[in-house]
């Protein structure tokens, strides 16, 4: 990702939702003005969800999510649709595209119900309205649609994709719907103007060549801001940076992997974190994943943890979330462990399976997916925590690392 562009997990996410031949690719095109989708006459031409990250006037950064369709048939269409129904939990704003010329039914109830009961804005669009021949029937179809799902009628918008009529009062509904933005500091209200925050970036065989890691970025990012001045050193030379200042840092925050080095070298009296932790507060529940961490004093010989991750990203020889976390929780528990991975989209159903989850900081994925993760751990009873916070746990600094955080609500 270049540093000149807007994170996935930080754009509003747009689901794109229907049947088979409802047009939800033609739609996309026609809300971008750009071929993007593949379109055919051919049932189920979109095979997996696709997601395009853009800049759309008047919402700005955003990801389209186009889905297969919800009446996918067979085996494989099966997968197809749940694989579709799994982008619910990514996006922030639904569009539910049913056809002029289709019934609505059993799919598009259900899928609006659980749309509504995570408290999802939405929008149905009605769509190829160019089959309709005049405005009586237009109106006459929408307010079937408006009946059938129990929705106010001006829910639904009208619109044809060939020719394009009435995309741009989509867009502009679509704006009105984005949610408010709510106030997520990732560090910035720890600072103060004129702070200066060290950042302890390890140079070693797992960094990225050429570029940092995006919660670096985004902490930087922050650090300025708060108009705080970040300083950014290898953990190689961080004795010799805190030496060289002129006044104490406000806060050091370091990636996790170096906690055991950092946390002997930075002073007691210095407030000392990670990005990792940073992460877990900004888009999750640290006080949930923090007492998730404790779960490891449970755990028994032939228990399963679940190492999950994010994003998908070539693994190095000593890999953090395969070799190095397993490694660890083996070291310190002394038993006899099985460990799942889980990568990417993918993460389990059923948790019922694992004494524990140790999930990275997630800054990858969209607010609304980490949180569900969270809440799904929290639901089935099954103990959640993040790399930093079980990392700091496993060294005996986990009280240090988190104190910065005890005033404020998060």
């Amino acid at each position: 990702m270049s540093m000149n562009e807007t994170p996935s997990g930080e754009r509003l996410h747009i689901g794109i939702f229907g049947r088979r031949n409802a047009g939800k690719s033609s739609l996309i095109n026609a809300i971008t003005g750009q071929d993007l989708a593949i379109v055919s006459e051919v049932k189920g031409t979109t095979t997996d969800p696709v997601k395009k990250a853009m800049e759309l006037l008047p919402l700005g950064p955003v990801v389209l999510i186009d889905t297969p369709g919800l009446d996918d048939e067979g085996g494989l269409g099966q997968k197809r649709m749940e694989k579709g129904l799994q982008m619910l939990r990514q996006t922030d704003v639904l569009l539910l595209v049913i056809a002029a010329d289709t019934m609505v039914g059993d799919l598009e109830q259900d899928l609006l119900a659980e749309a509504k009961k995570r408290g999802l804005p939405y929008l149905i669009v009605l769509n190829k309205t160019d089959l309709l021949t005049d405005p009586a029937q237009i109106d006459e179809k929408a307010g079937e649609i408006s009946q059938a799902l129990a929705v106010d009628p001006a829910k639904v918008c009208p619109v044809s994709t060939d020719p394009a009529q009435g995309i741009g009062e989509l867009k502009e509904r679509l704006a009105k719907l984005q949610p408010k933005e709510v106030e997520r500091p990732l560090i910035r209200d720890l600072l103060e103007e004129g702070d200066l925050v060290v950042l302890v970036v390890p140079i070693d065989s797992a960094a990225p060549k050429g570029r940092l890691i995006l919660p670096q970025q985004q902490v930087i990012r922050d650090s300025l801001e708060a108009g705080a001045i970040p300083v950014v050193v290898r953990d190689t030379e961080l004795s010799q940076a805190l030496a060289a200042l002129g006044k104490k840092p406000r806060l050091v925050v370091t990636d996790s992997q170096a906690f055991g080095t950092v946390a002997k070298i930075v002073p007691k009296d210095i407030p000392l974190t990670s990005f990792s932790i940073l992460m877990a507060r900004y888009k999750g529940d640290l006080t949930v994943q923090i007492a998730g961490a404790q779960a490891i004093e449970d755990l028994k010989d032939g228990d399963t943890v679940l190492i999950s991750e994010g994003c998908t990203h070539h693994r190095q020889c000593d890999d953090i979330g395969t070799v190095k976390m397993p490694r660890w929780i083996r070291e310190y528990t002394g038993k006899d462990l099985h460990f799942a991975f889980t990568s990417g989209t993918e993460f389990p159903k059923d948790l019922s399976p694992y004494a524990l989850v140790v999930h990275c900081g997630g800054c990858t994925l969209p607010l609304q997916e980490m949180r569900y993760r969270i809440s799904y751990g929290d639901s089935q009873k099954v103990a959640i925590t993040n790399y930093g916070v079980m990392i700091a746990y496993i060294h005996g600094i986990l009280p240090r690392v988190t104190e910065t955080f005890v005033d404020k609500k998060r």
